[in-house]
């Protein structure tokens, strides 16, 4: 990739995408175009690092652009291959971190230092090992310091994380604050509208937490299924039965 900003993208795809022809584009003017990036995963991209490249673009992508994995985009040998919809362009060759990173930049944030943005995506990572051990004071603090690093995406995953661990640590104002900030960069982010209502509960704020978790169904209608939704459905229920309280007939 050309300090330009510019990426050599190809027309070679398969024909269910729609695709242009092989040209030298400027990326960032197409960035708001990017509706969405699908990697491939088919078995010779896999063998090219494909999975990482679908990790770190996952990681680093903006709210409002969802990655996916596809399978064969064409081109085989010169991939990773992905493709950036609805335009219906081919990236080639980027089969590393730094490569997938140095692409978020030129797509979306001009002027940042990718390898910034790699160091706060890696600090999550290691704050959820830590979460996973209940180790939860550090992992606070790797998020916090992946925070502090202003990467130009998934600060909305990182505020929504550090909220969990921060009920955890029973610091239910801090986890509302940081479930707000997630959902002020990513208004349509379940996740954070059920971080958002774990704190209302945690805070006796019933009528509040139904109207996050409600919210959150309204975002995925899917999660209505999941253990986890059901057990925080049960534990506000019992909440409101206590309280003489009805729950609202959506959930």
């Amino acid at each position: 990739m050309d300090s330009g900003h510019n990426v050599l993208l190809s027309s070679y795809v398969a024909s269910s995408i729609p695709v242009k022809r092989c040209c030298r584009v400027d990326c960032r003017a197409k960035a708001q175009q990017v509706q969405e990036i699908r990697v491939c995963t088919n078995r010779t991209c896999r063998r090219q690092g494909s999975f990482q490249t679908l990790e770190t673009l996952s990681g680093l992508a903006p709210p409002n652009v969802a990655v996916k994995s596809c399978g064969c985009l064409g081109r085989c040998g010169g991939g990773p291959n992905l493709v950036l919809l609805p335009d219906g362009l081919i990236v080639g060759h980027c089969g590393t971190a730094a490569r997938a990173a140095e692409l978020m930049v030129t797509l979306y944030a001009g002027g940042y230092d990718p390898n910034s943005c790699l160091d706060a995506l890696a600090l999550r990572k290691r704050a959820d090992i830590e979460f996973a051990n209940r180790n939860f004071t550090e992992a606070e603090l790797l998020l916090s310091q992946a925070i502090d690093l202003k990467p130009f995406g998934g600060m909305h995953v990182a505020f929504k994380c550090r909220s969990y661990v921060r009920l955890e640590l029973g610091n239910y104002s801090g986890a509302l604050e940081d479930a707000e900030k997630a959902l002020a960069l990513a208004p349509g982010y379940s996740e954070a509208y059920i971080c958002q209502g774990d704190a209302f509960l945690a805070m006796n704020k019933f009528d509040l937490a139904e109207q996050s978790y409600s919210a959150s169904l309204d975002v995925d209608p899917s999660i209505r299924h999941s253990k986890s939704f059901k057990a925080r459905i049960t534990k506000l229920q019992e909440k409101l039965a206590a309280a003489n309280t009805p729950v609202r007939s959506g959930l």
